[in-house]
Protein backbone atom coordinates (compact mmCIF):
# COMPACT_ATOMS: atom_id res chain seq x y z
CA UNK A 1 0.00 0.00 0.00
CA UNK A 2 1.24 3.52 -0.84
CA UNK A 3 3.07 5.16 2.06
CA UNK A 4 1.30 8.50 1.53
CA UNK A 5 -2.07 6.74 1.68
CA UNK A 6 -1.11 5.16 4.99
CA UNK A 7 -0.08 8.56 6.36
CA UNK A 8 -3.35 10.11 5.18
CA UNK A 9 -5.35 7.36 6.87
CA UNK A 10 -3.34 7.83 10.05
CA UNK A 11 -4.09 11.56 10.04
CA UNK A 12 -7.80 10.89 9.49
CA UNK A 13 -7.85 8.42 12.37
CA UNK A 14 -6.06 10.88 14.64
CA UNK A 15 -8.61 13.58 13.80
CA UNK A 16 -11.46 11.18 14.49
CA UNK A 17 -9.96 10.17 17.84
CA UNK A 18 -9.40 13.85 18.65
CA UNK A 19 -13.03 14.76 17.90
CA UNK A 20 -14.25 11.76 19.86
CA UNK A 21 -12.05 12.80 22.77
CA UNK A 22 -13.64 16.26 22.83
CA UNK A 23 -17.15 14.79 22.62
CA UNK A 24 -16.50 12.20 25.33
CA UNK A 25 -14.84 14.76 27.60
CA UNK A 26 -17.79 17.14 27.26
CA UNK A 27 -20.40 14.45 27.94
CA UNK A 28 -18.37 13.18 30.89
CA UNK A 29 -18.11 16.64 32.44
CA UNK A 30 -21.81 17.52 32.20
CA UNK A 31 -22.48 16.55 35.87
CA UNK A 32 -19.51 18.70 36.90
CA UNK A 33 -20.78 21.54 34.71
CA UNK A 34 -24.12 21.66 36.50
CA UNK A 35 -22.40 21.69 39.88
CA UNK A 36 -19.59 24.06 38.96
CA UNK A 37 -21.91 26.64 37.42
CA UNK A 38 -24.06 26.77 40.55
CA UNK A 39 -21.05 26.81 42.87
CA UNK A 40 -19.01 29.34 40.89
CA UNK A 41 -22.02 31.64 40.52
CA UNK A 42 -22.29 31.51 44.30
CA UNK A 43 -18.59 32.38 44.53
CA UNK A 44 -19.09 35.30 42.17
CA UNK A 45 -22.04 36.60 44.18
CA UNK A 46 -20.03 36.42 47.42
CA UNK A 47 -17.08 38.12 45.73
CA UNK A 48 -19.33 40.94 44.61
CA UNK A 49 -20.69 41.46 48.14
CA UNK A 50 -17.11 42.17 49.25
CA UNK A 51 -16.72 44.83 46.57
CA UNK A 52 -14.67 42.85 44.03
CA UNK A 53 -15.69 42.81 40.37
CA UNK A 54 -15.23 40.78 37.19
CA UNK A 55 -11.42 41.27 36.92
CA UNK A 56 -11.02 39.68 40.35
CA UNK A 57 -13.34 36.82 39.42
CA UNK A 58 -11.33 36.13 36.27
CA UNK A 59 -7.97 36.44 38.02
CA UNK A 60 -8.93 34.10 40.86
CA UNK A 61 -10.71 31.51 38.68
CA UNK A 62 -7.91 31.44 36.11
CA UNK A 63 -4.99 31.73 38.51
CA UNK A 64 -6.13 29.99 41.70
CA UNK A 65 -8.88 27.70 40.40
CA UNK A 66 -9.55 25.96 43.69
CA UNK A 67 -13.17 26.11 44.79
CA UNK A 68 -12.80 25.86 48.55
CA UNK A 69 -9.70 28.07 48.61
CA UNK A 70 -11.39 30.75 46.52
CA UNK A 71 -14.23 30.95 49.04
CA UNK A 72 -11.69 31.22 51.85
CA UNK A 73 -9.72 33.81 49.86
CA UNK A 74 -12.73 36.13 49.81
CA UNK A 75 -12.58 36.50 53.60
CA UNK A 76 -8.77 36.74 53.54
CA UNK A 77 -8.94 39.58 51.02
CA UNK A 78 -11.59 41.36 53.04
CA UNK A 79 -9.54 41.03 56.22
CA UNK A 80 -6.33 42.26 54.58
CA UNK A 81 -4.43 39.05 55.39
CA UNK A 82 -0.66 38.92 54.90
CA UNK A 83 0.99 36.90 52.15
CA UNK A 84 2.32 34.42 54.74
CA UNK A 85 -1.19 33.86 56.08
CA UNK A 86 -2.55 33.36 52.57
CA UNK A 87 0.26 30.92 51.69
CA UNK A 88 -0.17 28.82 54.85
CA UNK A 89 -3.94 28.78 54.48
CA UNK A 90 -3.68 27.70 50.85
CA UNK A 91 -1.28 24.90 51.76
CA UNK A 92 -3.62 23.67 54.49
CA UNK A 93 -6.79 23.83 52.41
CA UNK A 94 -5.28 22.27 49.29
CA UNK A 95 -2.74 19.85 50.79
CA UNK A 96 -4.76 16.91 49.48
CA UNK A 97 -3.67 17.82 45.95
CA UNK A 98 -0.16 16.63 46.80
CA UNK A 99 -1.59 13.12 47.07
CA UNK A 100 -3.69 13.60 43.94
CA UNK A 101 -0.57 14.49 42.00
CA UNK A 102 1.39 11.50 43.25
CA UNK A 103 -1.36 9.11 42.19
CA UNK A 104 -1.49 10.67 38.68
CA UNK A 105 2.18 10.15 37.83
CA UNK A 106 1.50 7.12 35.64
CA UNK A 107 -1.55 8.57 33.87
CA UNK A 108 0.15 11.85 33.01
CA UNK A 109 3.54 10.34 32.21
CA UNK A 110 3.42 10.85 28.42
CA UNK A 111 1.29 13.98 28.20
CA UNK A 112 4.16 16.21 27.07
CA UNK A 113 3.65 19.98 26.94
CA UNK A 114 0.17 19.87 28.45
CA UNK A 115 1.37 18.19 31.67
CA UNK A 116 1.85 21.49 33.60
CA UNK A 117 -1.74 22.48 32.85
CA UNK A 118 -3.07 19.03 33.75
CA UNK A 119 -1.26 19.30 37.08
CA UNK A 120 -2.56 22.81 37.74
CA UNK A 121 -6.19 21.99 36.86
CA UNK A 122 -6.47 18.80 38.92
CA UNK A 123 -9.48 19.65 41.06
CA UNK A 124 -11.39 17.10 43.13
CA UNK A 125 -13.99 16.58 40.41
CA UNK A 126 -11.47 16.47 37.54
CA UNK A 127 -9.42 13.96 39.51
CA UNK A 128 -12.50 11.79 39.97
CA UNK A 129 -13.35 11.82 36.27
CA UNK A 130 -9.80 11.16 35.10
CA UNK A 131 -9.43 8.28 37.54
CA UNK A 132 -12.59 6.77 36.08
CA UNK A 133 -10.65 6.52 32.80
CA UNK A 134 -13.57 6.81 30.34
CA UNK A 135 -11.20 6.39 27.34
CA UNK A 136 -10.94 2.70 28.17
CA UNK A 137 -14.57 2.41 27.11
CA UNK A 138 -14.38 4.30 23.82
CA UNK A 139 -12.04 4.98 20.92
CA UNK A 140 -10.50 8.20 22.18
CA UNK A 141 -7.02 9.60 22.65
CA UNK A 142 -6.31 9.58 26.39
CA UNK A 143 -4.02 12.59 26.36
CA UNK A 144 -6.63 14.72 24.57
CA UNK A 145 -9.37 13.37 26.82
CA UNK A 146 -7.49 14.33 30.00
CA UNK A 147 -6.81 17.80 28.58
CA UNK A 148 -10.37 18.56 27.55
CA UNK A 149 -11.87 17.21 30.77
CA UNK A 150 -9.58 19.61 32.65
CA UNK A 151 -10.24 22.50 30.26
CA UNK A 152 -14.03 22.14 30.17
CA UNK A 153 -14.24 21.97 33.96
CA UNK A 154 -12.19 25.15 34.36
CA UNK A 155 -14.23 26.93 31.69
CA UNK A 156 -17.42 26.09 33.58
CA UNK A 157 -15.90 27.56 36.73
CA UNK A 158 -14.63 30.73 35.05
CA UNK A 159 -17.91 31.39 33.25
CA UNK A 160 -19.96 30.80 36.37
CA UNK A 161 -17.84 33.08 38.55
CA UNK A 162 -18.18 35.94 36.07
CA UNK A 163 -21.93 35.39 35.83
CA UNK A 164 -22.13 35.40 39.62
CA UNK A 165 -20.37 38.76 39.92
CA UNK A 166 -22.65 40.28 37.28
CA UNK A 167 -25.79 38.88 38.90
CA UNK A 168 -24.64 40.03 42.33
CA UNK A 169 -24.26 43.55 41.00
CA UNK A 170 -27.89 43.80 39.88
CA UNK A 171 -29.84 41.35 42.08
CA UNK A 172 -29.75 41.26 45.90
CA UNK A 173 -28.97 37.77 47.25
CA UNK A 174 -29.08 36.08 50.64
CA UNK A 175 -25.72 34.27 50.56
CA UNK A 176 -26.19 32.21 53.72
CA UNK A 177 -25.31 28.54 53.12
CA UNK A 178 -24.39 29.07 49.46
CA UNK A 179 -20.98 27.40 49.91
CA UNK A 180 -22.73 24.06 50.67
CA UNK A 181 -22.93 23.61 46.89
CA UNK A 182 -19.31 22.39 47.04
CA UNK A 183 -20.30 19.50 49.32
CA UNK A 184 -23.36 18.71 47.20
CA UNK A 185 -21.25 18.56 44.04
CA UNK A 186 -18.74 16.18 45.62
CA UNK A 187 -21.56 13.86 46.74
CA UNK A 188 -23.03 13.88 43.21
CA UNK A 189 -19.70 12.94 41.62
CA UNK A 190 -19.08 10.25 44.26
CA UNK A 191 -22.49 8.63 43.68
CA UNK A 192 -22.00 8.68 39.90
CA UNK A 193 -18.58 7.04 40.17
CA UNK A 194 -19.97 4.45 42.60
CA UNK A 195 -22.71 3.48 40.15
CA UNK A 196 -20.29 3.18 37.24
CA UNK A 197 -17.41 1.42 39.02
CA UNK A 198 -17.26 -2.37 39.28
CA UNK A 199 -14.81 -2.34 42.18
CA UNK A 200 -16.17 -0.40 45.16
CA UNK A 201 -13.33 -1.24 47.53
CA UNK A 202 -11.35 2.03 46.97
CA UNK A 203 -14.47 4.08 47.64
CA UNK A 204 -15.27 2.11 50.79
CA UNK A 205 -11.69 2.51 52.01
CA UNK A 206 -11.90 6.24 51.40
CA UNK A 207 -15.15 6.64 53.33
CA UNK A 208 -14.10 4.44 56.26
CA UNK A 209 -10.66 6.06 56.54
CA UNK A 210 -12.20 9.54 56.44
CA UNK A 211 -14.77 8.74 59.13
CA UNK A 212 -12.16 7.19 61.44
CA UNK A 213 -9.80 10.15 61.03
CA UNK A 214 -12.69 12.56 61.53
CA UNK A 215 -13.48 10.93 64.87
CA UNK A 216 -9.82 10.94 65.91
CA UNK A 217 -8.62 14.35 64.71
CA UNK A 218 -11.82 16.39 64.45
CA UNK A 219 -13.36 18.29 61.54
CA UNK A 220 -10.57 20.87 61.31
CA UNK A 221 -7.63 18.45 61.10
CA UNK A 222 -8.84 15.16 59.62
CA UNK A 223 -8.28 15.83 55.90
CA UNK A 224 -4.51 15.31 55.59
CA UNK A 225 -4.42 12.21 57.88
CA UNK A 226 -7.31 10.79 55.84
CA UNK A 227 -5.46 11.28 52.56
CA UNK A 228 -2.30 9.72 53.97
CA UNK A 229 -4.27 6.72 55.28
CA UNK A 230 -6.05 6.21 51.96
CA UNK A 231 -2.85 6.45 49.89
CA UNK A 232 -0.99 4.02 52.19
CA UNK A 233 -3.81 1.45 52.24
CA UNK A 234 -4.40 1.55 48.48
CA UNK A 235 -0.64 1.32 47.83
CA UNK A 236 -0.34 -1.74 50.06
CA UNK A 237 -3.33 -3.39 48.37
CA UNK A 238 -1.87 -2.65 44.94
CA UNK A 239 1.46 -4.24 45.89
CA UNK A 240 -0.36 -7.25 47.31
CA UNK A 241 -2.36 -7.73 44.11
CA UNK A 242 0.79 -7.29 42.00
Amino acid sequence: MDRNLLLDRKKVNEKQYHKQSIKTAFLTTIPVMTGYLVLSIGFGVLLNTKGYGVPWALAMSLGIYAGSMQFVAIDLLGAGASLITVALTTLTVNARHLFYGISMIDKYENTGKIKPYLMFSLTDETYSLVCNDAPSKELVDKKSYYFFVSLFNQLYWVIGSVIGVLLGAVIPFNTEGIDFALTALFITVFVEQWLEAKNHLPAIIGVVASVINLLIFGSDNFLIPSMISIVVILTLLRKKEG
